[in-house]
């Protein structure tokens, strides 16, 4: 067997018995270690919108997607009919058995402060057995910053600990984040400092997830948006690129390689811009997923592509699913493809636990609804 099958089928194990606390760590799994789990082929498509058990397109973007106790969940902020500013976006989460068939599982914050949302990251704790969820948020544009809340159940809704979580880095309004859970089930949180030209920092996180240790990384990056990071074997990823601002263009991918979840890195290649420059898949990313196959965990990279909606609704812009990406022996990553369709066998999820009515906040009247695209310039219509 293999370093790369070995390593593959440990991390599988880990991720069905629940001893593996990466950032889809997947909780307390009650499936029994001497049963094989049931695979499934499945095909994603990347030119069609994902649609939910009702035929309605999936309105969940800039997030992140998770094998949490035998279940897939995906997690997103939702737009709706807006223009992405205002303060009803929301987060929501879907869950699906086959990464196929999707159901609405509802919102994710209770009682929210009036505000602007996005990019909603979901950790399991093993030693508080909580689902946390970090995001980011703005009392008003840009005022930045990060908020804390937490569940007993993956599909929430979300309490909210801390809406001013402390990161280190971040010297006045932090932008973009997501969470990163490494094996030994300490947590990360990467992101950027608006106020330092969008530099990419880290910090650890305290052991309940809450808020950070003050520990951080070097800056990483700067003029950058929209990071992430995992660990493959022994080592740690950060995948970021320039400031993007909902672009149709979309963004490339800077791989930063180094075996400390704090650094230091090098720099690989640009694994999503071809030799014009141009990035491959006109996305913007937004996480890196784990799935649970026979051979171990494959790594799906997840992209949001702005303007592509097929109706004019914002919140029906496709996002991009690429099929898994390929490790070289000396831990590079090989460039993304722009594929249509792809098929994988995955591990098939649980069924459907017992209904309830899915949460939703409320929708409040946006006092300070921007009148101008702050990205384009252009005049935006009332939502």
């Amino acid at each position: 067997m293999t370093k790369l099958r070995a390593a593959s089928r440990l991390a599988l194990i880990a991720l069905i018995t629940g001893g593996m606390a990466a950032t889809c760590l997947p909780g307390h799994f009650l499936i029994a270690q001497a049963k094989s789990p049931a695979l499934q082929r499945v095909t994603v498509s990347n030119v069609t919108p994902r649609r939910d058990e009702k035929g309605r397109i999936i309105d969940a973007h800039d997030g992140c997607l998770h094998f949490f106790n035998g279940r897939y969940y995906l997690y997103g902020t939702a737009y709706g009919k807006s223009a992405g500013y205002g303060f009803n976006n929301r987060f929501r989460v879907y869950s699906s058995a086959d990464l196929e068939h999707w159901t609405f599982e509802g919102e994710l914050l209770k009682a929210p402060p009036d505000g602007v949302y996005y990019r909603p990251y979901v950790a399991y704790n093993s030693k508080t057995r909580k689902y946390v969820l970090w995001y980011n948020w703005y009392p008003k544009l840009w005022e930045g910053k990060v908020g804390v809340a937490v569940s007993d159940t993956p599909v929430g809704p979300f309490t909210i600990v801390n809406s001013e979580a402390h990161v280190a880095g971040a010297r006045g309004r932090p932008g973009d984040g997501s969470l990163f859970v490494d094996n030994d089930g300490t947590g990360y949180f990467i992101y950027t400092s608006i106020d330092e030209n969008h530099a990419i920092r880290i910090d650890r996180l305290t052991a309940d997830f809450l808020d950070s240790t003050g520990e951080t990384s070097e800056v990483l990056g700067e003029g950058s948006e929209a990071p992430s990071m995992f660990r493959f074997e022994d080592r740690y990823y950060v995948l970021f690129d320039r400031t993007c601002c909902f672009c149709s263009a979309g963004s490339g991918v800077r791989v930063l390689m180094g075996t400390n979840p704090l650094g230091p890195f090098t720099e690989q290649q640009n694994i999503n811009r071809g030799k014009d420059g141009n990035p491959t898949v006109a996305a913007q990313q937004t996480f890196v997923a784990q799935l649970p196959t026979q051979d171990g965990a494959a790594f799906m990279w997840m992209a949001d592509r702005w303007d592509s909606r097929p109706d004019g609704i914002k919140g029906h812009d496709l996002q991009f699913w690429s099929a898994p990406l390929r490790f070289a022996s000396d831990g590079s990553i090989a460039p993304i493809e722009n594929d249509a369709t792809w098929s994988l066998e995955v591990q098939r999820g649980r069924p459907l636990d017992a209904r309830r009515h899915p949460y939703k906040w409320p929708k409040n009247r946006d006092t300070h609804e921007p009148e101008i695209d702050p990205c384009t310039g252009a005049h935006l219509p009332p939502e």
